[in-house]
């Protein structure tokens, strides 16, 4: 027995001989793979770098790069502890730890442990070999020492760490503690970091959720050894030994599921993408679509958009409310579909009638029958409100007053200024714009009505929506609605009764529903954030009894609620806003009276502004250093007139048809002329 263990031994020491004669090879094998080159799987995440969506490499595996910073202190302490104690001293190749094998190899006639270290490991994780040859047992050992030479030991345990087998398809430690623990592995637990130590040894048959005995044996093992190595304290160690190991493994995460699908398509090579969405956010309004689709019926479903206001970045982003629901079509991305936006597109009627001054939230409207040639608007509940303020004809959406104000400021106008602010209206074919825009009478995404809400949100200033992290500068904001018009609108909404079981007054918001109840609307904003919400069929089908403020306002609500943080003040009025009661408005501003309420059948000549003409570009003169009147030729109309400078009452000096305002310097500027009858015309100008 003593001669044959020597005859070991001698065979031991000429192996590790071998291995260190072999240092010459080193030089000859190609670089090894660093962990940027390996074929990884492709990864999303939020805008803190927190995963949302990880894909399979193209052979089916999941495996997530990671870094020792991506991982528990505890668990590299108990990786180098089990496997390879004298990891950060050693050059590749551990000669006690060989001997140490062979030895108990002879003694007890079987493997009790291995001499591998972990860079031996990577090794053959890199360059995987069927054969199992003294050969290929020598190149092993000549690439763990090249391995040591070319990275550093840091980086060769995250090589390990992504490459490591932990059962089926699953690479790696980050996929292993999302599949086995649904959590990230700097999140592990004495428990579960054991157990992941325990399972590369032996992937197949130690698998939790196959063989949970065998792995909770393999686990209580490393527990004993680093138990008995000092590291952890005994009590600490029987604790974790009572946890159960998990007995199923759990998908991988999928948040923010349109978003990444789309990121992906458009850079496939690039294996990492960074969102500007907030996890937590998205989770949690993920959660929300899909408890409030379940209640509101089958076949419906719900999606979301939240933005910040003040850089237009997408913080959540749900574009249907079950991804994986066949019946629901959840693949459809329904922030990105076409829908008829109902009232939801009134706030900016009423915001270009205050730009232009032709009203004030204050300024009493008729909502009484009307009609436009063959086009007679009627409420939604088929009854009339009479003589009401523009804020209180807002807030209860109703439908005359919007029209009457739109024939004022042209529908023209309208579709130009939502489209210069970026939003995509999809007109019914050969229509040119029309009133039936104030109902709803065309086609808008729910992403495009959402950024035309954050343009209220900040004052008239319309973003671009931002979704993907670069490095671009941001662009520039267009112009929706001049701030005072803009912050009346939110200072309006933020008084529309809110829905049951709802404070009100925290958010300014809108609802809206679509001819034949195909869609619900409800999109609002504090003073940090905006959110957009849509409910109906993804096939577009009509759902009776569907209506923005039942089914669409309370998810807009509970939302608010869900991103946490309390609701952030709406901004202060800024300079030029007009305070007061209808009583003490400017005489043309207390009632407002449609186009053509001032006929001509008293051979009054229509008011019209002769100079300067509309989108004018106007040279400022000066004269002893200050600046000359503008001059305003007015023609038609009955006397007295009154001029509005971008919507406030402003002093000027008459002579005979021509009016003469102090201009406040270079900029745009929108003037508006209303004679004693109420009639009306407005130009906008440039001064410069």
């Amino acid at each position: 027995m003593k001669l044959g263990r020597i005859i070991l031994c001698v065979a031991g020491a000429a192996v590790i001989a071998a291995a260190l004669g072999s240092v010459w090879w080193v030089r000859s094998l190609p670089p090894a793979s660093t962990l940027a080159e390996l074929d990884v799987s492709t990864q999303v995440v939020d805008r803190n770098g927190h995963l949302l969506r990880a894909y399979a490499t193209p052979d089916g595996r999941w495996r997530l790069p990671a870094t020792v910073e991506d991982v528990d202190p505890r668990f590299v302490d108990m990786l180098l502890a089990y496997e390879d104690r004298r990891f950060r001293d050693h050059a590749g190749v551990d000669p006690l730890a060989m001997a140490r094998a062979a030895w108990q190899w002879v003694g007890n006639g079987r493997v009790i442990s291995g001499g591998s270290t972990v860079t031996m490991q990577v090794a053959r994780l890199l360059e995987p070999r069927p054969d199992r040859t003294v050969l290929a047992k020598l190149r092993q050992l000549a690439r763990a020492i090249a391995l040591e030479r070319q990275f550093s030991k840091n980086e060769i345990l995250s090589l390990y760490l992504t490459l490591a087998p932990y059962g089926g398809n699953l690479e790696g430690v980050r996929a292993a503690s999302l599949a086995y623990f649904g959590k990230e592995p700097k999140k592990l637990s004495l428990s579960e970091a054991a157990l992941l130590v325990a399972l590369p040894q032996s992937p197949g048959s130690r698998r939790p959720d196959r063989a949970a005995e065998a792995a909770q044996r393999a686990r209580d093992r490393v527990l004993d050894r680093i138990a008995a190595s000092g590291k952890m304290p005994p009590d600490e160690v029987a604790y974790a030994k009572r946890d159960l190991v998990p007995g199923v493994r759990r998908a991988m995460p999928t948040l923010a599921p349109h978003a990444s699908d789309q990121a992906v398509a458009a850079a496939p090579k690039l294996k990492l993408h960074r969102l500007t969405i907030n996890v937590a956010f998205q989770k949690s309004l993920e959660d929300l679509a899909r408890e409030r689709a379940r209640a509101l019926g089958p076949d419906l479903s719900v999606a979301i958009v939240a933005v910040d206001n003040a850089t237009g970045e997408v913080l959540a982003r749900v574009a249907s409310s079950d991804y994986f629901d066949v019946r629901r079509q959840g693949q459809v991305d329904l922030t990105d579909a076409l829908r008829s936006p109902g009232s939801t597109l009134k706030p900016f009627i009423y915001g270009l009638a205050f730009e232009d001054g032709i009203a004030h939230p204050e300024t009493m409207i008729e909502d009484r029958p009307v009609r436009y040639g063959a086009y007679a608007p009627e409420n939604f509940d088929q009854t009339f409100q009479g003589t009401v303020t523009a804020r209180r004809a807002l807030q209860l959406s109703l439908n005359v007053p919007a029209v009457s104000l739109l024939d004022s400021v042209g529908a023209n106008r309208l579709n130009a200024r939502l489209t210069q602010a970026g939003a995509s209206l999809v007109l019914p074919k050969g229509e040119a714009p029309g009133l039936a825009m104030a109902l709803g009478g065309l086609g808008i995404k729910l992403s495009d009505l959402t950024m035309l809400y954050v343009g209220l949100a900040r004052g008239g200033d319309a973003v671009p929506l931002v979704e993907r992290v670069t490095k671009a500068e941001p662009a520039a904001p267009r112009r929706l609605l001049d701030h005072v018009a803009a912050w009346y609108i939110g200072n309006v909404l933020s008084g529309t009764p809110p829905p049951e079981n709802a404070a009100g007054g925290r958010i300014a918001y809108k609802t809206g529903t679509s001819y034949g109840f195909r869609d619900a609307w409800s999109v609002g904003f504090d003073g940090k954030r905006t959110i957009g919400v849509w409910v109906g069929r993804a096939d577009g089908a009509p759902v009776p009894g569907l209506i923005g403020r039942a089914a669409a306002a309370p998810i807009l609500f509970d939302a608010f609620a869900r991103m946490g943080q309390g609701t952030a003040p709406l901004p202060v009025a800024p300079k030029g806003a007009l305070f007061t009661s209808s009583s003490k408005l400017p005489l043309p501003l207390r009632h407002f009276r449609p186009n053509g309420a001032v006929a001509s059948d008293n051979g009054v000549t229509p008011l019209r502004i002769m100079y300067p003409p509309n989108n004018a570009r106007v040279e400022l003169a000066t004269f002893d250093g200050k600046l000359d009147p503008l001059a305003l030729k007015v023609s038609g109309g009955v006397e007295p007139l009154t001029l509005l400078v971008n919507g406030l009452p402003a002093t000027a000096r008459a002579e005979r048809r021509t009016l003469l305002v102090d201009p406040d310097g270079p900029g745009f500027v929108r003037l508006t002329v209303i004679d004693a009858k109420g009639a009306v015309d407005s130009v906008m100008v440039r001064l410069q």
